[in-house]
């Protein structure tokens, strides 16, 4: 899902970000305990909807079909017919299992590995992929050039990275040659480090792949207003 920031109250869950459709995506959800996706049979309901407004609140308790496990999932579609909704799952998977589907598909399994890589504390491993991932989706912003340096620097002259994004893609590409191209006694990649570099990424992909799609959103909303 793409997450909005500028969420300030439960009422503006699903308002202009979310999932096709005023339905509840429930083969979207991941059972936290067993990950099995989509099997849940609704065993409670309830709603609150807002005062002066059409908007509803959906308070919602699924049990997984596969382990019998319990989630709680507050969800909400836009106020808007034909639109979009939002949800939150209590609780969540602890283990990243899953990028944004709006996201090229080999841009999210680099993505997904780096995550995964974080989770399990090999540090290393997460910068490669970190860097990987990086260069896939310059990739598919038609970054020219004969390696990751000079795809980052043509996507910065052409004005598709802006300098704050250039100066992290190279700290992404620096450690993640690193790792990649070790020297006999190097150092190994430090947790903090490897943490700071997935940051990056998410913040890079955030740019790429979030912003357009929200601004994408909010233009199909006001044009049915």
């Amino acid at each position: 899902m793409v997450e909005c920031g500028c969420m300030k109250s439960w009422w503006d869950l699903g308002e202009g970000y979310g999932f096709d459709g005023n339905e509840l995506a429930l083969h979207r959800i991941e059972c936290p305990f067993c990950e099995e996706e989509g099997n849940f049979t609704l065993v409670h309901h309830e709603e609150k909807k807002k005062p002066n407004g059409q908007k509803v609140l959906n308070f919602d308790t699924y049990k997984c079909g596969s382990c019998a496990g319990f989630i709680m999932v507050l969800w909400s579609a836009s106020s808007y017919s034909g639109g979009l909704h939002a949800y939150r799952v209590l609780p969540w998977p602890q283990r990243t299992t899953q990028a944004p589907e709006h996201w090229p598909s080999d841009v999210q399994r680099f993505w997904l590995q780096a995550q995964r890589s974080l989770e399990d504390e090999n540090w290393d491993a997460a910068a490669v992929m970190a860097r990987s991932a990086l260069q896939v989706a310059l990739r598919h912003s038609k970054a020219v050039g004969d390696n990751l340096k000079e795809e980052i620097n043509d996507l910065a002259l052409k004005g598709i990275l802006p300098p704050l994004m250039k100066e992290w893609s190279h700290e992404i590409r620096e450690l993640g040659n690193d790792s990649a191209h070790p020297k006999p006694n190097q150092d190994p990649t430090t947790d903090n480090d490897a943490k700071d570099i997935v940051e990056f990424m998410d913040f890079t992909m955030t740019y790429l792949y979030n912003l357009p799609k929200q601004i994408l959103e909010y233009r199909k909303r006001r044009k049915r207003k």
